[in-house]
C-alpha cells in the first residue's frame, strides 16, 4: 500500500531553487515523485506553477514528508481542517504540536486564511478562534489551556522569493562574502538602510564588543546620532567596553589610540562599571555629565531603546543588563516590531539568538571577521542574512561616512 498526495508549487521556483529543494527532500527522506503538471514563466516576472504527486511508503512518512515540504512553500490543493488541541499545562505543548518556521505562515480558520504573528522559528502556535487570531508562542510562555496547532494540516508556508532585480540582497541564501568589492557593496548596503527608513520601518543593530576594541565605535555613535539605527541589542560587555573607552581612553585595557597596554589599565573595566554603579545607571552618568560621548551616550541621548542581554561571564553587570534569559528574550522580542533591517556587528551568540526570533523577510546584514560567524548564523536558520566577511573596524567607518555623504547630497 502507498501512501500518495498531490502538492503544488507557485511563483518563481526555478531560479529560487524551490523546485530541486523539493525534489531532494522527498528522495532524502525515502519517498518518491511524478511531475504531472509543470508550467514555466516565458519571462522573468512570470510565474511559474508545478503539481506533482509525492509517494511514500506509509502514511506516516507521507506526512513528515509533507511537513518538510511545506517549509519551502508547497502547497496541498485540498482544503485541510487545522486541528488544535490544548496545552495540557504551563510550558508544555501538546504532542504533535505544529513547529514554526522564521517565514510568513498562514492557518485555515473557519474557511479563511488567517496570518500567523509575530513569525518565528521553532515556537508553537496558539489560536483564539473567536477572534479569528493566530500567534507563535515559546514554549517557555505556553499557558494550560492554551489552544495549539497540531500536525500538518490548515497550514501553508510562503518562503521568500528570490528579488527579481539585482541588489545586494540577491546573494542572502547562505551566501559568505570576502571577496566582493568594498565600496560598491558599502553603496548598497547604505541604500538598504535608506529604503528601509523611507518605507518606515525601523533599523536595528546588534553589536558585540569588538566594535570597541577595533575603533569602529565612533563611527557607530555618529550612526546612531544621525538617526540611522533606532534599537540596539548587546550585552554587558558592549556597554562596558565603550563607557570605559570614553572615561580612560582604553578597552579592555588596551589604549584605544596606540593599541597598547596602559599602566594599570586591565583595572579600567572594573573602574567603569563602578562609575555607573556610583551614578545609579547609565542614563544618570550622562545626565551627571560624566559620560559625554560614545555609543551609549549617543542612545540614552536620543531615546532609542535598547537591550543588554547578560551571559555568566559578565562583570557587574552593569544595573540595566538583564540576566534573567527569558526576560531578556521577551524585550528583544518586544522591540523586534516595526524593524526592516538588522545590521549584526562582531557578535556571535548574540546575532544567533536574534535571528532565532526574527520573520525571513526581515533584511538581516552579519559583520564578522570570522566566517563561521555567518556560516553557524545561516545554517541555523537564519537564511536570509547576507554575510560578510571583514574587518569591522574598516567596515563600519565606511558605512558612516557613506551614510553621510548621502544625507548630505
Amino acid at each position: 500500500m502507498v501512501a500518495v498526495r498531490e502538492i503544488e508549487l507557485k511563483g518563481h521556483i526555478i531560479d529560487s531553487f524551490i523546485l530541486p529543494k523539493v525534489f531532494d527532500t522527498i528522495m532524502d527522506m525515502g519517498g518518491d515523485f511524478e511531475v504531472l503538471q509543470f508550467d514555466i514563466g516565458k519571462h522573468k516576472t512570470d510565474p511559474s506553477y508545478a503539481r506533482i504527486l509525492v509517494k511514500a511508503k506509509t502514511r506516516e512518512q507521507l506526512d513528515e514528508i509533507l511537513g518538510e515540504l511545506r517549509k519551502v512553500g508547497a502547497r496541498v490543493p485540498e482544503v485541510e481542517e487545522l486541528r488544535l488541541k490544548p496545552a495540557p499545562k504551563d510550558r508544555t505543548l501538546p504532542d504533535g504540536f505544529y513547529s514554526t518556521t522564521n517565514h510568513p505562515t498562514y492557518v485555515l480558520l473557519d474557511g479563511e486564511w488567517v496570518e500567523v504573528e509575530d513569525i518565528e522559528m521553532d515556537t508553537a502556535i496558539v489560536v483564539e478562534p473567536e477572534k479569528k487570531r493566530a500567534y507563535c508562542k515559546p514554549i517557555g510562555e505556553i499557558k494550560k489551556g492554551d489552544l495549539v496547532v497540531v500536525g500538518q494540516s490548515g497550514i501553508r508556508i510562503e518562503p521568500p522569493e528570490r528579488p527579481r532585480g539585482f541588489s545586494v540582497f540577491e546573494f542572502m541564501r547562505s551566501r559568505v562574502s570576502s571577496e566582493k568589492p568594498a565600496e560598491p557593496l558599502i553603496r548598497q548596503i547604505a541604500e538598504a538602510i535608506l529604503e528601509v527608513k523611507r518605507s518606515g520601518k525601523k533599523v536595528l543593530a546588534v553589536v558585540g564588543p569588538a566594535v570597541v576594541h577595533t575603533s569602529a565605535a565612533p563611527a557607530l555613535a555618529r550612526m546612531i546620532r544621525e538617526g540611522y539605527i533606532d534599537v540596539l541589542y548587546a550585552g554587558n560587555a558592549l556597554a562596558v567596553h565603550d563607557i570605559e573607552a570614553q572615561l580612560f581612553g582604553t578597552s579592555l585595557g588596551v589604549n584605544i589610540k596606540t593599541g597598547r597596554p596602559a599602566e594599570g589599565g586591565h583595572r579600567h573595566h572594573l573602574y567603569a562599571i563602578n562609575e555607573v554603579m556610583k551614578a545609579g545607571g547609565i542614563a544618570e552618568l550622562v545626565k551627571q555629565g560624566k559620560l559625554k560621548a560614545g555609543i551609549m551616550y549617543e542612545v540614552i541621548r536620543r531615546g532609542i531603546p535598547y537591550v543588554l542581554a547578560g551571559s555568566i561571564r559578565d562583570d557587574g553587570p552593569l544595573p540595566e543588563v538583564i540576566t534573567d534569559v527569558l526576560e531578556a528574550q521577551r524585550e528583544m522580542r518586544r522591540h523586534l516590531r516595526g524593524v526592516g533591517l538588522v545590521l549584526m556587528m562582531c557578535t556571535m551568540l548574540h546575532s544567533i539568538a536574534v535571528g532565532n526570533i526574527l520573520p525571513s523577510s526581515v533584511k538581516t546584514i552579519c559583520v564578522d571577521i570570522n566566517p563561521a560567524t555567518v556560516t553557524k548564523l545561516t545554517d541555523r536558520g537564519t537564511a536570509q542574512a547576507l554575510g560578510v566577511v571583514t574587518d569591522i573596524g574598516v567596515f563600519l567607518p565606511m558605512l558612516a561616512e557613506e551614510l553621510h555623504r548621502r544625507k548630505s547630497a
